[in-house]
């Protein structure tokens, strides 16, 4: 066991957020670098004694110098998915940029851990395969010697690739595919990689080198879509690969029938052309583990689905927009309220129940229609749906919108990241009414210019069948619920088992 203190940048998203709990099992102490802490505080391991949460930006020199101070070793885990212009692989060239510079600048610091990802070497190298080159690069012209895994997809429960793969699988019965579905890959489980990136720490030999790892099978794309259809219960799916299906119009695809946005998709589907098979067996010569074959990481993924119990998710991620300015100029709000005859504890559980499988409570076409207009438009729609069924954290994705204010058993706040001709908020406050409990809904929305005006005009008159039908489901699920004696205390990090 020991005390040394290791920093996790991207520890929000879906590796890290999974990593920082195996560092702990393994006795260090780990500090996080979070531009949104709050992001944090949900997880349960956010209270542990050896877990210190630091709030910077890679972008802020100063504030990564401060998280790096005193620690030993640091993870790189950052990437920017999304891809919304020329500038997203400069951008992330510039962080690692930063990062090498100020832990070379550590007097402490003794190895940075990279996970980049997996892909034969040349010209034909997808952008966003080129791009964590480049990363890996960036951190190597530090002093600092740097340990480099690289993957190709990560099979687990929330992962973005496992993720398009289910809903290809369950939504089509019928694929019409781009080449890229008979390519070569040799797909790992997050369980394998949480643990490749544990063990190389602990290991002096994979100091300073680049190490393939992938799980025991190289397979195509298109025989892990009959393994996801076996491992599903599914007929068997027909498979039809035409050749003029660019990775633009395969992004775009992957947005209408996943839940991930075509700005995310579309580097994943540009990765997809590059065969991404380990050439090399060192890592697991050095850090030799017990690796889950592709069926057994989806089992293990589809049964944390099953249960409820998603560590993490690639929804997690991202940046979480400062609150819109709502003084000056016009702002619209619509503010509804409700006596309900249930404890403000048992209304805050049914309120954390809306969305994603448990709809909104109410209009439920309405809510449909809505989504299916926003993923036509570019944007999440309503598939993007929850991690979780009841439990909602700071910084959850809850469909179309993002929880970006959360007070147990008193306050929810929800911002809209549907497409929109303006800025919307979503708030609920629960009080105590005598011996019962009331529930205020208050919508605003800060227009953006004309169409932002127009769009008010036209949706307005189906708030009182959504939000009230809304408020009225909160009433009926919180009058149902048994009562809540207390609120139970964190848990501590669970040890061992399969993060899928």
């Amino acid at each position: 066991m020991t005390e040394s203190t290791v920093l996790v940048t991207g520890a929000t998203g879906y590796i890290g957020g999974r990593l920082v709990p195996r560092l702990l099992e393994a006795g260090y102490r780990v500090r996080c670098l979070a531009r949104s802490p709050e992001k944090l505080e949900a997880r349960i391991w956010a209270g542990h004694p050896r877990v210190e949460i630091s709030r910077g930006d890679l972008a802020d020199p100063a504030s990564v110098a401060r998280s790096l101070k005193g620690c030993s070793a640091a993870y790189y885990l950052v990437h920017s998915m999304l891809a919304t212009g020329d500038d997203y692989a400069e951008h992330d060239r510039r962080l690692a940029r930063n990062f090498a510079a100020a832990a070379s600048s550590t007097p402490s610091m003794e190895r940075i851990l990279y996970l980049g990802g997996l892909g034969e070497t040349g010209p034909d190298l997808s952008e966003h395969l080129t791009s964590r080159r480049e990363i890996e690069r960036e951190l190597a012209a530090g002093s600092n010697p740097v340990t480099t895994l690289r993957a190709a997809m990560i099979i687990g429960s929330g992962s973005a690739s496992f993720e398009i793969l289910r809903y290809l699988v369950e939504r089509l019965p019928v694929m019409v595919t781009p080449r890229w579905v008979q390519t070569e890959s040799q797909p790992i489980a997050v369980n394998n990689v949480l643990e490749y990136l544990v063990r190389a720490l602990e290991v002096p030999e994979t100091s300073g080198r680049v190490f393939d790892i992938g799980g025991p099978e190289i397979l195509s794309y298109r025989e892990m879509m009959r393994i996801m259809a076996e491992a599903l219960a599914l007929p068997r799916r027909l498979v039809l690969p035409i050749p003029v299906l660019t990775p633009r119009l395969s992004s775009l695809w992957i947005h209408l029938v996943t839940p991930l946005s075509h700005r995310i998709a579309r580097p994943l589907a540009e990765g997809l052309r590059n065969r991404v098979v380990c050439r090399s067996t060192a890592a697991r010569e050095l850090m030799p583990q017990t690796m889950l074959g592709v069926r057994e990481a989806v089992d293990a993924a589809l049964g944390q689905l099953a249960s409820d119990d998603v560590e993490t998710s690639w929804t997690d991620a991202g940046p979480i927009p400062g609150d819109p300015d709502w003084a000056g100029g016009t702002t619209f709000v619509d503010r509804r309220k409700i006596e309900i005859d249930a404890s403000p504890a048992s209304v805050f559980r049914a309120l954390c129940r809306i969305g994603g499988g448990n709809g909104w409570y109410g209009a439920d076409l309405l809510w449909r229609v809505r989504g299916l207009l926003d993923r036509l438009v570019g944007g999440p729609g309503l598939r993007r749906g929850r991690r979780a069924s009841e439990k909602l954290a700071f910084g959850d994705a809850l469909d179309f919108w993002r929880v970006t204010g959360i007070e147990s058993g008193r306050r929810l706040e929800l911002r809209a990241e549907m497409k929109l001709p303006g800025e919307a908020l979503l708030e609920f406050d629960v009080a105590e009414s005598g011996s019962r409990s009331s529930l205020t809904q208050t919508a605003r929305f800060k227009p953006r210019g004309l169409a932002g005006l127009l769009y008010w005009t036209v949706v307005s008159p189906f708030h009182g069948f959504v939000f009230s039908g809304m408020l009225d489901g909160v009433r009926r699920t919180a009058e149902a619920l048994p009562p809540i004696a207390a609120t139970p205390e964190p848990q501590a990090p669970r040890a061992g088992g399969l993060a899928s």
